[in-house]
């Protein structure tokens, strides 16, 4: 059976559950479950903390896991990521109090606060910056107030709560992160992870997608088809009225009203959008 690591709790675990589970696999009904068998497809799923899951996965015990992109930088545990999954997104940024640094070049032997030792000690050696690195847990804004440090690293959404704590973001971001799937380096081709692989992006994809159905006069098809152009192109059948056609193809969800838009004033009537569960391309 092919084993995968799954968060067990935190921000990632219900929605990485959920993809799995738009993927075709069993998944737990308790939070209690902390291993799950799926025979009918040949998985079995342990579900571990996040941080334990690179450890996992890096020493071969599991084949491939499910964690966020900083938590692997961060840890240094090893393994490769081979998919974004498209959430638990998160941006980690250096903030400093207005003044004391205009660019990253002026973090050279500052003193650092942050909860993210691993993540930030890796960006500073890629960046070639000599800088003291204080790890803490939890909120690290005060860090600078209370003498701490010079300057703080952290996740940034907004920066209102940097802002409110006196300080303003330093530089381009440390690390843009999001939910990965990742499996063991230097690991040959394996067919059940590429399948786990092909099922979870076509999962991706469809919550990127629509399908969207309408009829259109013949002589507007070409613009119809410029508006709707598909993935690769669109299914189009002729209609029992002599000069209409219907049209199918997908479009991407976030520009469903204005596709329909245009399409209404070209003359296309009759437009349905229906999701698309899962697809594979």
């Amino acid at each position: 059976m092919l084993r995968v690591a799954v968060p067990n709790k935190g921000s990632l675990s219900e929605p990485a559950t959920q993809m799995l589970r738009e993927a075709g696999y069993r998944q737990r009904r308790h939070g209690s479950e902390l291993v799950l068998a799926d025979p009918d497809n040949g998985v079995e799923f342990f579900f571990l903390r996040p941080r334990d899951i690179a450890t996992y996965v890096a020493t071969g015990t599991l084949e491939v896991g499910i964690t966020g992109r900083d938590v692997l930088v961060d840890g240094g545990q090893g393994g490769t990521e081979i998919l974004a999954l498209g959430f638990g997104s998160a941006t980690f940024r250096y903030a400093a109090v207005p003044g004391t640094a205009d660019d990253l070049s002026d973090l050279a032997g500052k003193r650092i606060a942050t909860s993210y030792g691993g993540l930030v000690t890796h960006d500073l050696q890629q960046r070639g910056i000599d800088a003291e690195v204080i790890h803490l847990d939890g909120a690290v804004e005060t860090a600078v107030r209370l003498g701490v440090a010079d300057i703080v690293a952290d996740v940034v959404e907004t920066g209102t709560t940097l802002r409110q704590a006196g300080l303003e973001i330093l530089g381009e971001p440390i690390l843009d992160s999001e939910a990965i799937l990742i499996q063991r380096e230097g690991v040959t081709d394996d067919e059940r992870v590429e399948q786990l692989v092909r099922r979870l992006n076509g999962v991706i994809i469809a919550r990127q997608y629509v399908i969207m159905d309408y009829d259109c006069r013949i002589e507007h098809l070409e613009r119809a088809c410029e508006i709707t152009p598909g993935l690769e192109s669109p299914t189009v059948s002729p209609l029992h009225e002599d000069g209409w056609v219907a049209v199918r193809a997908m479009v991407l969800q976030d520009r469903t009203n204005r596709i329909m838009d245009e399409l209404w004033q070209l003359g296309a009537r009759g437009i349905f959008v229906t999701d698309i569960l899962a697809c594979r391309l």
